[in-house]
């Protein structure tokens, strides 16, 4: 039985594992990607999307899974896992690149002596505990006088003098001192001037002067006289307020009449009734009693318990 035929057209529904183009695709392991560069069959997309795209993925994950059976493997529990090279592919940064920042004071003197910086190690040798101990932080060596069991007091030194807190304040002392050279080498690094330009950011200090002005102008008119009646100081500015505008005294005639209506369309409105709190319904607003008012004029004032009162005893005197 010849089955040639059969094979045949097994073998041309099998695809082969490697994959021929013009253009080689580009794989890059180490993003699991694979970019082809060859140019689109005008023809066989016009003739069928669906199949021309699904052809075009299937090359390149054929590619792709060609690159990683290629790759070193070791063993795991769940199988053989490949080892990614890194990747080769260049992607953009979303942010861009950090400014570098100016140098501090130290810097500037040791870059003109030729000083080499030298990085202290973060652990030291420590020979009673035969042990490598931290050099700063908890239980650093940096506070063994604070923890030591005999320290020796000054001649000189006070009844209530205190070796650990002598000790612990020198500690803080040297870390403010840091700290406050750490802000000096910032402000610094802000007073440097930068390049011209209208776009340049006004430096902190105009910024932080203009804030302080207006501070003061505030507090200038929180007074009782609004400023009018205190006393000014020494070279203090005065305070620059909103300039009047008037109108010019020639103008357009259409300007004019155009002005001279609108005043007389003000005159000519009927004024607003008052709106009062509480409406009587059914009634407008002239016919609403305001009830508070009656009673202060009935009882002169002295309000709706005295006027009750009164009304009271006026009965109780027409039943005797």
């Amino acid at each position: 039985m010849d089955v040639s035929d059969i094979l045949a057209a097994h073998n041309e529904k099998q695809k082969a594992v490697t994959v021929d183009k013009e253009i080689p695709l580009e794989v890059d392991a180490g993003f699991l990607t694979v970019t082809d560069l060859n140019p689109v069959d005008a023809e066989s997309h016009e003739a069928d999307l669906e199949d021309y795209l699904i052809s075009t993925a299937r090359d390149g994950v054929q590619t792709l899974l060609a690159s990683l059976f290629s790759l070193p493997t070791t063993s795991s529990p769940d199988g053989p896992l490949a080892q990614l090279p890194p990747p080769i592919t260049q992607l953009p940064r979303a942010k861009p690149l950090p400014k570098p920042k100016p140098p501090t004071k130290w810097e500037q003197f040791a870059k003109a002596k030729g000083i080499q910086k030298k990085r202290k190690d973060k652990k030291v040798w420590d020979e009673e505990k035969q042990d490598w101990v931290d050099r700063w932080g908890w239980k650093g060596t940096n506070k063994d006088k604070e923890t030591q069991w005999i320290t020796e007091v000054p001649a000189n030194a006070d009844i209530d003098y205190d070796p650990v807190k002598v000790a612990r304040d020198a500690r803080k002392a040297r870390v403010a001192k840091n700290e406050r050279q750490h802000q000096q080498n910032l402000a610094r690094a802000v007073r440097t001037p930068g390049p011209p330009g209208p776009s340049a950011a006004a430096p902190p200090t105009a910024v932080r002067k203009k804030q302080i002005d207006h501070t003061l102008a505030v507090t200038r008119t929180s007074t009782a006289s609004m400023g009018k009646f205190d006393r000014s100081l020494e070279g203090e500015k005065k305070l620059k307020g909103v300039k009047r505008k008037f109108e010019p005294a020639e103008m357009p005639a259409a300007n004019e009449k155009s002005n001279n209506l609108a005043i007389l369309a003000k005159l000519d409105r009927e004024p607003a009734p008052k709106k009062s709190k509480k409406h009587v319904e059914g009634s407008s607003g002239s016919d609403v009693l305001n009830v508070r008012k009656a009673i202060r004029s009935a009882s002169k004032g002295k309000g709706s318990a005295a006027l009750a009162r009164e009304g009271g005893g006026k009965g109780k005197k027409g039943k005797r």
